[in-house]
């Protein structure tokens, strides 16, 4: 059994005034047998109303506007939560993937976890799986041997990929960070028709030697039949347990992503996370992380460049006065 406290700020800066943000959020944990949340806060810049739903995935969704002008938006999250995970590892199981398949003829949420994405080196991903014989072992080592293979052949790297970086890039130079250790772990078990989905989070090192601590971190839930969703952190090559608060769960990165939205204006933007985790010893971890975004269209990039030149015009004629 853990307690953390994790505090998750999301600090969005705009070069010129902005407005109508638009804004959906997945920042509230997970409250199950092995996850309580004892308190959970939301800080947002003009202290909009939430409208809170829930999705195909059960996640709970957060929904709000600011329609004022703004140069900055800044969206925190205070948790504590206790995690107590009975089981470090999964129980023996030598269900296969004949007997899942019986399972998922029965269910087409678990069929439409089961299908790849399409990229171009899927050659790469069918000789993976097939080294490592997958059709002649069990669902649980085929989960943990793809774990392996990941945790072994790439290099955890930051600052080479984003969050429109795929699977074939991945693959071509083996080098990221979790989120695109998840999508590969994704494409490969989907790939042998397990039923699998992606899990936004945090990892709490908690003394341990774990990558990814200090940001939202990523893994991969599979099902099986007998004992349904089980997690692994490829990034670290573990199952999940006292160290791993669950906050979404989706298809991938987009169908959870902490926080993703839009606006009204031509501006460019700066994304910074931090995320500082407290445990009980009294220790506190904390990382700041500059995300990188999307680049603005030619044409935004010539608007911002002539309202640039326009204030400059501005600010040499007022000098002049």
């Amino acid at each position: 059994m853990a307690l953390f406290k994790i505090v998750h700020i999301t600090k969005y800066e705009y070069s010129w005034p902005i407005k109508e943000s638009i804004n959906e959020i997945r920042l509230f944990p997970h409250n199950f047998d092995n996850q309580e949340v004892l308190q959970h806060q939301l800080l947002i810049t003009s202290n909009p109303k939430v409208e809170i739903s829930t999705d195909f995935y059960g996640n709970s969704v957060g929904n709000f506007n600011i329609l004022e002008p703004h140069q900055e938006m800044i969206i925190e999250s205070q948790i504590l939560v206790r995690v107590n995970h009975s089981l470090k590892i999964p129980a023996i199981d030598t269900t296969t993937l004949a007997d899942l398949d019986r399972v998922k003829e029965k269910n087409s949420a678990l069929q439409r976890l089961c299908i790849p994405d399409k990229i171009v080196n899927q050659k790469k991903i069918d000789s993976i799986l097939k080294k490592n014989n997958f059709k002649e072992k069990s669902i649980i080592e085929i989960g943990q041997k793809c774990s392996t293979y990941i945790y072994k052949n790439f290099t955890y790297t930051k600052g080479i990929t984003n969050i429109e970086t795929t699977v074939d890039e991945i693959l071509d130079h083996k080098k990221g960070v979790c989120q695109d250790f998840a999508h590969v772990l994704l494409q490969l078990l989907r790939s042998a028709g397990i039923p699998s989905r992606y899990v936004s989070g945090y990892v709490c090192s908690n003394n341990s030697t774990l990558r990814g601590e200090g940001a939202t971190h990523a893994w991969v839930e599979f099902y099986t039949p007998t004992q349904g969703w089980l997690g692994i952190d490829p990034t670290n090559n573990v199952w999940t347990m006292d160290n791993h608060v669950k906050l979404s769960v989706g298809r991938d990165f987009n169908e959870c992503s902490p926080v993703k939205g839009s606006f009204k204006g031509i501006a460019k933007q700066n994304l910074s996370v931090s995320v500082a985790i407290s445990y009980e010893d009294g220790r506190l971890f904390e990382e700041k992380n500059e995300v990188k975004l999307k680049k603005v269209s030619d044409e935004a990039q010539r608007q911002i460049d002539l309202l640039e030149y326009q204030l400059q015009l501005q600010m040499r004629q007022q000098q002049q006065q």
